[in-house]
């Protein structure tokens, strides 16, 4: 049964209870950046453009340089090149939407377009969350268990942790996706937000069962993302109980900093992930939430090929090498 069956299977099966005459939703409204002056969209779109196509370039760079360096073919960079890719995606699924809806006067999307968005950034969402805790794992074998390293993390293992991490993030984004898409949707079409974000399509449910669903995908939500966190959090009480035991400064110092690119995307992500999801309910503008939003879905993206471009000693040395071929061949 394919993805657009098992949706339509779920939207048959919730039907209006007898006795309510509602009309069925068949396409929905994204509201977007639509309530901002007029003339400052040109500016958003081409600041959020330029952010779209250096997040794409710079994965890009990162996936190239480590196919074509072999002294990064190691589990640690195999892992970063999927994150790469989980983030290319996540990108190519929710900003170019964005930004044609910014300069557009129709802002409509389908019922099945709106589920696919939701269902491919959940999927592409929950698998960059997974494969930083298996980026963590890693770090810790690395640290902790140096000499069983090769073992723990071969080839084979490194393989079927990342076809876990992507099983696992289209599990997850077929669930919310099916859950949400259940509903039924009657009255108002409108989505306050750029992208089918599945608190603002909640809203516009109908039915008793809505607030519980609503807390269902909360659980589903925080349960995978919390349990992601902690064991990243475990991972590096371990790392750093190991390295304070490394009695040079030098030793210290160096261990560390094979971890310091992981460890900041993981806060930057975390971070704003909690400043969008776990913010206090309050008299927060629209505008001021759609804004809020394009931290975690864009900014978060753009920033994380910067960090582990500067951060990752090894990585940077290995791009200037690349470049040093392409564009000085008498100098290399």
């Amino acid at each position: 049964m394919t993805f657009s069956s098992m949706l339509k299977n779920s939207r048959t099966n919730a039907a209006p209870m007898p006795g309510q005459n509602y009309s069925m939703v068949t396409e929905f409204i994204l509201v977007g950046f639509s309530n901002f002056p007029q003339h400052l969209l040109p500016t958003f779109f081409l600041l959020y453009l330029l952010m779209y196509l250096f997040t794409l370039l710079g994965n890009l760079l990162i996936m190239t340089t480590v196919w074509s360096e072999r002294s990064l073919h190691t589990p640690m960079y195999l892992f970063l090149c999927a994150l790469s890719t989980s983030e290319i995606l996540f990108t190519v699924a929710v900003t170019p939407r964005m930004l044609v809806d910014m300069l557009s006067t129709r802002r409509t999307i389908t019922w099945a377009a709106c589920a696919s968005q939701m269902f491919f950034s959940f999927t592409f969402g929950f698998t960059h969350s997974f494969l930083l805790m298996i980026m963590g794992y890693d770090r810790y074998v690395a640290i902790c268990h140096p000499l069983r390293y090769n073992v723990l993390m071969s080839n084979r293992s490194c393989a079927r942790l990342v076809s876990w991490t992507w099983a696992g993030g289209s599990v997850m984004g077929m669930m919310v996706t099916l859950i949400v898409f259940h509903l039924t949707f009657c009255g108002s079409n409108v989505i306050h937000h750029f992208l089918c974000h599945v608190f603002s399509l909640l809203k516009l449910a109908c039915g008793n069962e809505n607030s519980s669903v609503t807390l269902g995908v909360i659980l589903v939500c925080v349960s995978a993302l919390m349990g992601c966190l902690f064991l990243i959090v475990l991972s590096y009480v371990f790392i750093v109980a190991a390295i304070l035991r490394i009695p040079s400064a030098e030793g210290r110092h160096k261990t560390f900093s094979t971890c310091v690119s992981h460890l900041t995307v993981v806060i930057v992500h975390y971070s704003f992930a909690s400043i969008i999801y776990l913010k206090p309910k309050g008299p927060h503008s629209m505008d001021s939430n759609t804004l809020m939003a394009t931290t975690y879905t864009v900014f978060t993206p753009f920033l994380s090929p910067i960090i582990f471009s500067l951060r990752n000693k090894e990585l940077k040395n290995a791009i200037k090498k690349s470049f040093q071929r392409k564009f000085s061949p008498l100098s290399s």
